[in-house]
C-alpha cells in the first residue's frame, strides 16, 4: 500500500488508542467485519472515504486531519484555486479533490470527483456512510446505482440522496465523468 494510506492508518490507530476503543467494539459500531477494520488500521488495504467520514464523525475529528495529519485552520472562508485542491487518494476508480479541506468545523465535505470509465465486467463496489449526499454532474454521463435503483445523470443534472443506502458511481459512454459531491 502507498505511504499515504499507511500514514492515515497510523492516525486511525492512534485515535483509537487515545480513546481506549478496541478494534472489535469499533468494527461492531461501524458495522464492518473486524478483519476489514484491522486491515484499514494496519494500512494493508485501501481505506474508503465512506469509512473515514464515519470514523471522523465518531471521534469528532476533522477528515482533513485524518487524511493529512494537519488540522484545518480557517474559520471565515477557505479559498481553493483552480488545480490546487489536495487530492484524496483512496480508491482507484475515483479521483477525489477536497474543495473545503482547510475550513475548520465543516458541516459538509465538498469534493470534486472524477470517475474514469471501466468495463461493465469490472465488479462494482458499493459504499455507504451516514448522512446525505448531493451530486451535481459537471461533465460526462454518470450512472448512480442507489440501493438497487439506477439513475443516469447528464451534465447539469443533480441527485440528492440518503448516503446510508448502498451506492456506486459509474462513468458511462467510455468517457470520464466529473462531478461535485457534497456530503452532509
Amino acid at each position: 500500500m502507498s505511504d499515504k494510506i499507511k500514514q492515515v492508518a497510523l492516525r486511525i490507530k492512534a485515535l483509537c488508542e487515545i480513546a481506549g476503543v478496541g478494534a472489535e467494539a469499533l468494527a461492531r459500531e461501524l458495522n464492518i467485519p473486524v478483519e476489514t477494520y484491522l486491515n484499514y488500521e494496519s494500512g494493508k488495504t485501501d481505506i474508503p472515504v465512506s469509512f473515514l467520514l464515519e470514523f471522523s464523525h465518531k471521534f469528532n475529528a476533522e477528515l482533513t486531519s485524518l487524511l493529512t495529519g494537519e488540522e484545518p485552520r480557517l474559520h471565515q472562508y477557505c479559498l481553493v484555486r483552480k488545480g490546487k485542491a489536495p487530492t484524496v487518494d483512496r480508491r482507484k476508480e475515483y479521483n477525489y479533490f477536497d474543495l473545503a479541506y482547510n475550513f475548520i468545523h465543516k458541516k459538509a465535505e465538498v469534493f470534486f470527483i472524477k470517475v474514469d470509465p471501466h468495463p461493465e465486467s469490472v465488479k462494482r463496489k458499493y459504499y455507504s456512510h451516514p448522512g446525505q449526499e448531493f451530486t451535481y454532474v459537471l461533465e460526462g454521463t454518470l450512472k448512480i446505482v442507489l440501493d438497487g435503483h439506477e439513475v443516469v445523470l447528464e451534465k447539469g443534472d443533480s441527485l440528492y440522496f440518503d448516503s446510508g443506502k448502498a451506492h456506486a458511481m459509474i462513468a458511462m459512454r467510455k468517457k470520464p465523468a466529473k462531478f461535485l459531491a457534497v456530503i452532509l
